[in-house]
């Protein structure tokens, strides 16, 4: 069974700077794309950052040149840099993984999801 390990949850003051990390276990297959996601009190998760196998990169413009992501795929390992972070930023961040023959079909969804790290930042 595929499982992701985040780690990395802690409170900041704004303008600091915080590394979430994904560790993905029980995966037998290539991950084709990692990706950060958040989830803020009240409102619908959203994409924060991506990272395809072949290392193609994108972030959402609210955290582009603030977010970086990265992956090891040695430690089947991605990381999400977060510098300078506004109050905006706080959410519970997870992070998903796609891969081949990852459908789920009790929750009818392809990929598999952490189970999320929260990220706090005071004003």
């Amino acid at each position: 069974q595929v499982q992701l390990v985040e780690s990395g949850r802690g409170s900041v003051q704004a303008g600091g700077s915080l590394r979430l990390s994904c560790v993905v276990s029980g995966i037998i297959y290539p991950i084709n794309v990692w990706g950060w996601y958040r989830q803020a009190t009240g409102k619908q998760r959203e994409l924060v950052a991506g990272i395809t196998g072949g290392g193609t990169i994108s972030h959402a413009d609210s955290v582009k040149s603030l977010f970086v992501i990265s992956a090891d795929k040695s430690k089947n390992t991605a990381y999400l840099q977060m510098n300078s972070l506004k109050p905006d930023d706080t959410a519970d961040y997870y992070c998903k993984v796609n891969y081949y023959g990852d459908y789920n079909k009790d929750t009818g969804d392809f990929g598999s999801w952490g189970q999320g790290t929260q990220v706090t930042v005071a004003s």
